[in-house]
């Protein structure tokens, strides 16, 4: 960059998003999003949709979708909590209750490939609408120049009338926030990333169109993240080509306090950490932190 961006919060007003853009009905009818609701502040875009999927699923189809301007109690992985300053992230919710083409239920078992998928659109969206390139981080993080500019959270809603349970897939992405603003210093921010748009309602539709049709096409394959997609390479391939995490030595907090370090090799069928510990054995890894280690760290300095 030539020059300093400005920052936002020091001088003019952070832009509203555009819902009449957002709720047009050849948008809506192009993704096949089912309804999509803008609120102005709230706790947890995710929060809300579990429990109004738990109190009213008739009410909440798949690909419904719940954005705000602001998030007051935003969740993480492992409970974490943080808030950003209003208008200044793209904070969006979506309902997801995947079936085929002709209507049959899509594996359950292919659902931890949802959050992978939708950091596979956020990357699309990230390099297409505003320049800048990204890469995954597993199991759940999309980072630039290594540092995170987003964060990703599935989760499934209660088995209430022992249907298929829905899932709840949110995404938080820092656009306008300044250095200060950051909720950690690993984080960033597209305007600190020198992107060519800080405007969250054209990312925010770049980011649904990519993820519907993903989706569509991974749902129509029965979840198989080895099949094509939407006229490409798999889901597994697409992912592990973006993903920073393999061939690093890595550090995995697994539940129970438990900890590994090892190679993270590949990822499995099921979109799960392969890692290789230093004793030659390989681990699957389906849930934990996972730390990247420099050289000296790993245990081979």
């Amino acid at each position: 960059m030539d020059a300093e961006l400005p920052e936002p919060h020091d001088s003019q007003p952070r832009a509203a998003l555009d819902r009449e853009a957002l709720q047009a009905p050849d948008f809506l009818s192009a993704t096949g999003i089912s309804q999509l609701k803008v609120v102005e502040s709230t706790g947890s875009t995710n929060a809300d949709l579990v429990r109004a999927v738990t109190v009213e699923p008739k009410k909440w189809a798949d690909l419904a979708v719940l954005t705000a301007e602001h998030q007051t109690a935003a969740r993480g992985r492992l409970d974490r909590h943080w808030e950003s300053p209003e208008r200044s992230a793209v904070s969006v919710s979506m309902v997801l209750r995947p079936v085929t083409a002709d209507g049959m239920p899509v594996p359950t078992a292919s659902y931890s490939w949802l959050s992978l998928l939708a950091a596979v659109a956020l990357r699309e969206a990230l390099q297409e609408t505003a320049g800048v390139t990204a890469e995954i981080k597993w199991p759940n993080d999309v980072l630039v120049n290594g540092r995170k500019i987003a964060g990703i959270l599935a989760q499934m809603t209660p088995l209430g009338d022992g249907s298929v349970p829905a899932v709840i897939l949110g995404v938080g992405l820092n656009v306008s926030l300044a250095e200060d603003e950051l909720p950690v210093p690993t984080a960033t921010s597209l305007a600190l990333e020198g992107s060519t748009t800080t405007d969250r309602t054209a990312l925010l539709k770049s980011y649904l169109s990519r993820f519907a049709r993903l989706y569509r096409s991974f749902c129509n394959s029965e979840g198989d993240p080895a099949a094509g997609l939407a006229g490409g390479a798999s889901l597994h391939k697409r992912v592990e080509s973006a993903m920073v995490t393999l061939g690093r030595e890595v550090r995995a907090h697994l539940p129970g306090d438990h900890e590994l370090v090892g190679h993270a090799s590949r990822l499995d069928e099921h979109g799960s950490l392969l890692v290789v510990d230093h004793g030659g054995r390989e681990h699957v890894v389906t849930a934990g932190d996972v730390v990247h280690l420099r050289a000296t760290e790993s245990g081979y300095a």
